[in-house]
């Protein structure tokens, strides 16, 4: 399992699944403590990830997860809610209100304590309606879920709803960012953001011609 050790811990439980799936992440204190809340960023479809739960290291007395939240409402990312939820009992939020387990549906702007620090939610409307990233601002880093951050050329179309998430995100210092597939961008950020949102302008303007 792929573990980045920052103030708060961020496991990969999916690393090893075999079929198609959502990257799984879960959060967790650094240090497991009673007031942390251990976290699950999208549950993914693959039931391994239950097992690799119950072999994490989440606290002495504590629920294994106390937190979901859903970046988006496709199935790669979110199949696996109704097991989670009758295992684990946790508290899940999401945007979407097509999902059924959801305790608190999101508007975007909520600031969220997830593990041992607090998250904001940052309604990216582009690869779907009720996409969602995740910002913690003291690690600097940014659950993206499947939002096109990474756009190298112009050439498509973009809402207005993306184009002011994407100005709103390329706001923040990023360090890290974690995707809802493949691996963590871990350097330069801020300048591939930048990248991504010139070429989104550029397509903008290239429509409106």
């Amino acid at each position: 399992m792929l573990k980045v050790w920052l103030s708060m811990k961020v496991i990969n439980l999916s690393e090893k699944s075999n079929i198609y799936t959502s990257n799984v992440y879960l959060l967790t204190g650094d240090w497991n403590g009673m007031k942390d809340v251990n976290t699950l960023v999208d549950v993914g479809r693959d039931p391994n990830v239950i097992d690799e739960i119950n072999q994490a290291s989440t606290g002495v007395g504590k629920t294994k997860v106390e937190k979901v939240i859903l970046t988006h409402n496709h199935y790669d990312h979110a199949s696996l809610l109704p097991q989670i939820k009758t295992l684990f009992k946790p508290h899940v939020y999401a945007y979407s209100s097509s999902l059924e387990g959801v305790d608190t549906y999101l508007k975007g702007g909520e600031i969220i304590k997830f593990a041992d620090r607090m998250g904001e939610i940052i309604h990216t409307p582009g690869h779907s309606n009720d996409s969602i990233c995740l910002y913690f601002e003291e690690e600097r880093i940014l659950f993206a879920g499947d939002t096109p951050l990474i756009i190298h050329s112009p050439g498509n179309s973009y809402e207005s709803g993306f184009i002011k998430a994407l100005e709103y995100i390329c706001s923040k210092t990023i360090n890290t960012i974690y995707f809802g597939h493949g691996r963590p961008l871990t350097h330069n950020c801020n300048e591939v953001l930048q990248e991504t949102l010139q070429n989104v302008r550029k397509s903008q303007i290239a429509c409106n011609d």
